[in-house]
């Protein structure tokens, strides 16, 4: 078998033994389709020996293999593992590899299906249904939700059958209280707003929850409040000059960064730009189902432009992804994740020596760099897509020019 010679001999018996050798050839080539390089594809296809050897020794069947086992591989076998050399151990590689392999296995039928959910599991998803067909919550907002509603639920139940009526106002208060030691107050607020949410979809299924409502507390935080953190103009000109070509995919960094920056995109924005979404030449782009799940259509930046010409041209790979920003490692062909912009951003700010780790915080500037050019507050709440105007009050604070203008002499100050 021509694609596992480059084994060593117990990795090749590990497979042959296990049963996987029929699809190691699969395997292979599953990666080769999706541009793993050929160096990585045999270290993968080595974890899944690691795994297979596991295999036999628990006398694990073919028909046993699913998400399951492997996370018991991953949790009880790898801390302990006494298997001869070689082996691969690193634990993010291995995952990374039976995560392949499961797929490979679904692909030819022979992956068991079990759709068996934990009670919280299979809560969670009828909340989360609820929550899109019913509120028309968008993905970001469901998402936070639910994983809130999964600590709060996990806490009290963990894998036990879960009971509403057995929810007492003292746990609820707990919860909420816990996350008051570590949390912003507006975080807390989101917090809040979760559990509220989940509990007012209990009472629509015949719960008694009036009380538990009533036991959410509410940290102290007055709207508009805080003083929107903004960049310096030099702090900006460093950020956007810190994408040097020796560090990895600078164009893609850069013109993530520039998306922000400009056009005061959202990070989830930034992921979601399509080609088709580019309009070379009207100088616009599109913003489909974005946060106010509605279509804008917003000028292109000659900046912006550049640099999302200068990454097509120059760095980005070829795939079928049809996303402007896309992955540079394999797998090609999956969009990239708004995490990738944000660490980007967190990457250049820990180059410049700046205390940032928030993209809003290029949304905040771009709005104050708007108001010291005169534009009205109505402008800038268009230009960040804000669906109320009040949303958009916070930035007159930054607006010194014309609050100076009207501010009063101080009591016994010579005027």
């Amino acid at each position: 078998m021509d694609h596992i010679v480059a084994l060593h001999l117990p990795a090749v018996r590990s497979l042959n033994e296990s049963g996987l050798a029929a699809f190691s050839a699969h395997y292979l080539d599953h990666l080769a389709g999706r541009r793993y390089a050929p160096a990585t594809a045999q270290a993968y296809l080595r974890c899944v020996a690691h795994f297979a050897r596991w295999l036999t020794r628990s006398r694990l069947s073919l028909d046993r293999i699913d998400e399951r086992s492997v996370k018991r591989f991953l949790d009880e076998h790898l801390p302990r593992c006494a298997c001869s050399a070689p082996v691969r151990r690193q634990r993010h590689e291995l995952r990374a590899a039976l995560k392949q392999l499961l797929r490979v296995l679904a692909t030819h039928g022979a992956l068991v299906s079990r759709e068996e959910l934990s009670p919280v599991e299979e809560e969670l998803r009828r909340f989360d249904e609820h929550m899109r067909g019913v509120r028309g919550l968008a993905l970001n907002t469901r998402e936070q939700r639910v994983r809130i509603v999964r600590g709060f639920l996990t806490d009290l139940f963990g894998d036990r059958l879960l009971l509403i009526p057995d929810i007492q106002p003292v746990a609820v208060r707990r919860f909420v209280m816990q996350r008051l030691q570590r949390w912003s107050a507006a975080s807390c607020n989101v917090l809040a707003g979760a559990l509220r949410g989940y509990l007012r979809y209990r009472g629509s299924c015949g719960d008694q929850v009036r009380t538990l409502l009533g036991a959410i507390p509410s940290a102290a935080h007055w709207r508009l409040a805080q003083l929107p953190e903004v960049l310096t103009e030099s702090q900006l000109e460093r950020v956007l000059d810190s994408f040097t070509p020796g560090m990895p995919s600078p164009r893609r960094a850069h013109a993530m960064v520039r998306c922000v920056v400009d056009l005061g995109l959202r990070a989830s924005e930034v992921v979601r730009l399509g080609l088709d979404d580019i309009d070379w030449h009207a100088g616009t782009i599109r913003l489909a189902r974005n946060k106010s799940r509605r279509t804008d259509v917003l000028p292109l930046a000659a900046a912006t432009g550049h640099a999302i010409a200068q990454y097509l041209q120059f760095e980005r790979p070829a795939t079928t992804n049809r996303a402007v920003f896309v992955r540079h490692v394999a797998p090609r062909d999956v969009p990239i994740r708004a995490g990738v912009v944000r660490q980007a951003l967190r990457d250049a700010f820990r180059r410049c020596g700046i205390a940032q780790t928030k993209v809003h915080v290029l949304r905040h500037t771009l709005a104050s760099r708007l108001l010291e050019r005169g534009s009205p507050l109505k402008e800038i709440a268009d230009v960040l897509r804000h669906r109320a105007l009040d949303t958009s009050l916070v930035y007159t604070k930054l607006d010194m020019k014309r609050l100076a203008a009207v501010a009063l002499p101080w009591p016994g100050s010579a005027s």
